[in-house]
């Protein structure tokens, strides 16, 4: 493998002109820049990113933490990170917290073991002391999804209260009446407003949602299984389950599907953060997407204007309805189905 003075002695240049030249310093000429990069090219030469590291104090790595990785929000969100750290000349990190704010706070103190120059966190919940450490002794931090109430650092995520506006004056349009909603965590703030954007959309069209109606998930399948077969049980079951993330509305439709029950004949189902795999379910589910693609650029940006010494500032994007055929859509009132756009770089 090629060393630093293996790159000298092909470019007739010192040792120190060559570092000069790789760590992109002003001082050197045109003509020995070209010489070197010309060398770099022919023997090879592959920097040590550690050592380096260790003269710069900079390692050019992101830290992401997210909340489940086996969520296809958050696979898409990792994967426009990557794209856009790569395009900034950043490597990124993953760790996956499963929801779990034990396995958050392992991963984010490991990322800061590594020397990371800045961390991305969707926050599993409210009171993370070693996050808010972090954020104190100066670790460039973006919240990105979710974020933590009361923590100076920038949030990059998408509002969601109009397009769970339009879903309700969707469904009211299709004559539902009795509207219930599987919550995520009471400790997050998505779980929270959904919630929150769900009641007031039904309060402007003088209803109600009663307890009963309001069935506590976690943003994992099997809740959304566990919390629809209750909500069927009932008396007086809903006519419409609003599952506020995607994979609660897969556990609901399991749990429908295992009762010999059909959406949306007999009962409609929609569902918070569109995925591609929903114009493929029988019924294609109408849903709420997020711009995924564009909140994990933006995320990226503020981030690195932090690490840079600029100002990041928050993104707030906004999520819109897509509506298909889980609700009592007529047919003949639909659109052609298309897919759920793939994010680009």
């Amino acid at each position: 493998m090629a060393s630093i003075k293996d790159v000298a002695a092909e470019a007739g240049v010192s040792a120190a002109t060559v570092s000069r030249v790789l760590n992109d310093h002003p001082s050197v000429s045109a003509d020995a820049r070209a010489r070197v990069l010309a060398a770099v090219e022919t023997l090879g030469y592959r920097p040590n990113a550690v050592a380096r590291s260790l003269r710069t104090d900079q390692t050019h790595t992101l830290g992401l933490v997210i909340s489940d990785v086996l969520n296809p929000y958050f696979t898409e969100l990792a994967r426009s990170v990557e794209e856009e750290a790569r395009a900034l000349g950043y490597s990124v990190i993953i760790g996956n917290a499963d929801e779990r704010p034990d396995l958050q706070d392992h991963h984010v103190r490991n990322l800061l073991d590594r020397r990371i120059d800045g961390l991305l966190v969707s926050p599993t919940d409210g009171g993370s002391p070693l996050m808010l450490d972090a954020v104190r002794a100066g670790t460039p931090m973006v919240f990105v999804d979710r974020w933590i109430p009361g923590v100076d650092v920038p949030v990059v995520r998408a509002d969601g209260r109009a397009a769970v506006r339009d879903l309700v004056a969707h469904l009211r349009g299709l004559g539902h009446r009795r509207l219930a909603i599987i919550a995520g965590p009471a400790a997050t703030t998505t779980g929270r407003e959904r919630v929150d954007a769900f009641r007031a959309a039904l309060g402007a069209h003088g209803l109600e949602l009663p307890d009963a109606y309001v069935g506590q998930g976690d943003f994992q399948a099997e809740s959304g299984r566990r919390v629809t077969e209750g909500l069927l049980d009932l008396p007086e079951p809903p006519e419409v389950v609003f599952a506020a993330d995607n994979l609660m509305a897969l556990g609901a439709l399991d749990a429908v599907r295992a009762r010999g029950l059909r959406v949306p004949e007999d009962i409609a189902l929609a569902a918070f953060d569109d995925i591609r795999w929903f114009v493929h379910t029988d019924p294609p589910i109408t849903a709420i997407a997020q711009p995924t693609g564009e909140l994990g650029r933006a995320a990226v940006r503020a981030l690195v204007a932090r690490i840079e010494g600029r100002p990041g500032e928050s993104v707030t994007l906004s999520a819109r309805l897509v509506v298909r055929r889980s609700c009592g859509e007529p047919p003949s009132a639909l659109p052609p189905l298309s897919p759920v756009p793939r994010s680009k770089p």
